[in-house]
């Protein structure tokens, strides 16, 4: 193989397999091949899927569910605009910081080892935070929230890694596809869900977390059967050395997949926050329950394509990278127009769902990729850090939206319209999948 043909195919995601001994691969294929519930398995359950799916739509209910109670919270404890928004905030950067470390448990231990008591966690401290609200005691609030945080990092990154555990070819793809959409389906609902809560007592949203909590447990307890663990448990500096390899090896198109993962979803939340300021201006003057059904149309968009793209693609790379490319192009498309029409409201939001399709053409494959890019024993970590680096990018979307709108509402879109490009150029250049992806 000549030189140029080697670095080319550097570039190419390999099958993570290539990296163990041959008769290692051959036994674990061997192994699991017939078993439902070992690894290999190449259908799902309806059940199983929603199990799963389950997770993931918890994890968004989190911060979500509460943003249209934040102006009555601040109201009845008598609290900041700082102190209010800190309910939200805590709770994401406890999750972003606490992702990798539940990624690295969940690898040497089992998934179920750390889902099972984050969500308990996630419930409890849910309880806690209404308790809080009732007793207009901020302090007590504001610590459930990060106790929340803590559960929420042990919820969906690791559901997607253990898709990649439990499911293989093309049903891996559709279960990731279906995890994405209901981490959209959550966006989409939980505003509507909070608006409605509050129509009975302003705090009821916190008392809610605990009934999803609870679904989502017995799920996760009676429908999941993960597979074994096979040889012995990686010691840190081991595991942390096999996923410095991992990124040596595959960190040229990995960290632009981590990229365009976090800015996609940068972008679309960034961008809502900037509809649902002005759907509350004149002369619109849309609030409540009827904002949050607007607030939907675009993430419905995203939602069904992603269930869509998660369906179809199976194990085609090629397929993948062509769907990658048209959803980035699409969607930059959809923004540099966004920059000459934001005046017009339905027009607006008519290139906000294109720009939102675009997206639920790119996430599933990026999620595909990912979690079958390395071994089981190293797919928690790398997953982890990929939702770590997607939740900081939610995150940072309103706070960096609304800075832009003090300047002027072109540059809001001039500068999205431009990152936009930049992620597209990147994965053309970057990620160029094998035409047919071998299991990891």
């Amino acid at each position: 193989m000549s030189r140029s043909q080697s670095r080319r195919r550097s570039i190419f995601i390999t099958p993570a397999e290539d990296h163990a001994p041959f008769a290692e691969r051959t036994q674990s294929k061997e192994g699991h091949s017939g078993s439902s519930t070992g690894e290999g398995n190449t259908n799902g359950s309806f059940l199983q899927f929603a199990a799963i799916a389950s997770v993931p739509l918890v994890l968004v209910l989190g911060n979500s569910m509460i943003i249209p109670v934040l102006p009555q919270l601040k109201k009845e404890l008598q609290i900041t605009q700082f102190q209010t928004s800190l309910v939200i905030t805590l709770f994401s950067v406890c999750a972003g910081l606490f992702i990798p470390v539940l990624g690295y448990l969940s690898d040497r231990y089992s998934r179920k080892a750390v889902m099972i008591p984050c969500l308990i966690v996630y419930g409890l401290a849910g309880i806690l935070a209404g308790f809080g609200a009732v007793w207009k005691s901020y302090w007590v609030l504001i610590t459930a929230r990060a106790l929340q945080g803590l559960g929420a990092a042990g919820t969906a990154p690791i559901a997607m890694a253990l898709v990649g555990d439990l499911f293989k070819g093309g049903t891996e793809s559709k279960a990731l596809g279906l995890t994405e959409a209901s981490n959209g389906a959550g966006k989409v609902l939980s505003p509507i869900i909070g608006s409605l809560l509050a129509l009975l007592v302003w705090y009821a949203a916190f008392f809610a977390f605990p009934v999803f909590c609870l679904i989502a447990l017995i799920s996760v307890i009676t429908l999941i059967h993960e597979p074994p663990r096979n040889g012995e448990r990686q010691r840190l500096g081991t595991y942390i050395g096999n996923v410095k390899e991992v990124l040596k090896q595959k960190g040229r198109w990995l960290i632009t997949s981590f990229f365009a993962g976090s800015l996609a979803l940068f972008v679309i939340f960034g961008v809502l926050f900037y509809l649902s300021d002005i759907l509350e201006s004149k002369p619109y003057s849309i609030t409540g329950v009827r904002k949050g059904f607007v607030l939907a149309i675009p993430l419905m968009g995203m939602v069904t394509t992603s269930y869509l793209t998660g369906s179809i693609i199976k194990k085609n790379g090629l397929l993948m990278r062509w769907l990658m490319n048209i959803g980035l192009a699409l969607s930059s498309l959809a923004l540099v127009l966004t920059i000459f029409f934001f005046s017009n409201l339905y027009l607006f939001i008519a290139l906000l769902t294109l720009s939102s399709i675009g997206t639920g053409l790119l996430l599933p494959c990026l999620n595909t990729l990912i979690t079958g890019s390395v071994q089981k024993n190293e797919r928690g970590m790398i997953t982890s850090l990929y939702s770590s680096l997607r939740f900081l990018g939610v995150a940072a979307g309103p706070p960096i939206f609304g800075w832009l709108m003090t300047i002027s509402d072109r540059v809001v879109f001039l500068t999205v319209s431009a990152l936009s490009f930049l992620a597209l150029t990147l994965v053309f250049f970057l990620i160029k999948p094998d035409k047919h992806l071998s299991d990891a």
